[in-house]
């Protein structure tokens, strides 16, 4: 029987979110303590630094870029707080994020008008996020005094109505996020130049302009997931967001976004950021060896990207 190209879209569209509900059965036949309401409020919070991160890194790959600075940046960003809070107190905050974006800038700066691809733009300035972090930590983590952790810190490390804050942080950058990618200009420029750059061009669309601000965008939510992670944890560390960079770039395409460009949404990230939370979490329920984590996200992400890519625009695989 042939499946017809509209129910195919269909059936991709909805493929994430069938995945992630038959995850959780089956973990939860295996172990019913990850049905439990504590668990999956630690899985839920556990999920939104990742799904943060990721937020920011799906308008550059709807662009058709990838931004490869992200856990690097998140690092760099925990340390400028940790550094700065106790001399300038919540402004600490703000200095963090604008790191981030800066990075981000950097980034775009290289990509845009050196004419760099974004894959060594952005790699290049993970190096230089990595090595600023180690300078202004001295190589080691930095401890939020506690009598900075309270007001300052709050949003991100406290629990509003018994629900931990960076989950509502995380809620509030899915909403912000919709809203840029579905109400303003910017985000259908995003899907007008990551479906065809020269298209986008003779429409008039500056498409410059959109990628440096997509790699922005990245910067700055990496910031905000390094300033709630460096909040959870009460310190900051140039090496704290190091293993999140795989899990990030296979929660946007494991949600459906193609990493060709032109396709995807941050809804589908979250999707794609609970599944990678899910799997993480479950392994461990059922007994699988944490250093096993890194293999079951390779291939993850292979069959994410095989499932999702949009091979016309790569006449030649290399």
């Amino acid at each position: 029987m042939r499946v017809s190209p509209e129910m195919q879209s269909r059936l991709r569209d909805n493929a994430p979110l069938a995945t992630l509900i038959v995850l959780v059965l089956v973990v939860g036949m295996f172990s019913p303590a990850f049905l439990e309401a504590n668990t999956l409020m630690l899985l839920a919070a556990d999920t939104a630094t990742l799904f943060i991160m990721g937020a920011g890194l799906t308008f550059v790959i709807m662009v058709g870029g990838i931004d490869l600075s992200v856990q690097t940046v998140a690092s760099l960003a925990s340390v400028v707080m940790a550094v700065t809070l106790p001399g300038v107190g919540w402004l600490s905050v703000p200095l963090a994020l604008a790191s981030g974006v800066l990075a981000g800038l950097v980034s775009g700066f290289a990509q845009t008008r050196l004419r760099i691809p974004s894959f060594i733009a952005t790699l290049a300035v993970s190096g230089i996020a990595a090595a600023a972090a180690l300078i202004l930590s001295g190589t080691q983590s930095v401890p939020i005094p506690p009598a900075m952790r309270g007001t300052v810190l709050a949003f991100a490390a406290g629990r509003t109505f018994g629900m931990p804050n960076d989950i509502l942080v995380a809620l509030a950058v899915l909403l912000a996020s919709l809203f840029v990618e579905r109400r303003t200009v910017f985000g259908r420029w995003s899907i007008a130049v990551g479906a065809g750059e020269p298209a986008a061009l003779v429409a008039g669309v500056p498409v410059n302009r959109v990628k440096v601000t997509a790699l922005a965008v990245s910067g700055g939510l990496a910031a905000l997931a390094g300033v709630v992670m460096g909040a959870r944890l009460s310190s900051g560390s140039p090496t704290l967001a190091n293993e999140f960079l795989l899990p990030a770039v296979a929660a946007v395409c494991v949600g459906g976004t193609a990493l060709t460009g032109g396709v995807g949404s941050v809804a589908r990230t979250l999707i794609g950021a609970l599944i990678v939370s899910v799997v993480r979490i479950g392994m461990t329920f059922i007994g699988v060896d944490p250093f096993a984590q890194q293999i079951v996200f390779g291939a993850v992400l292979v069959l994410a990207v095989a499932a999702t890519i949009d091979r016309s625009k790569i006449p030649i695989v290399k």
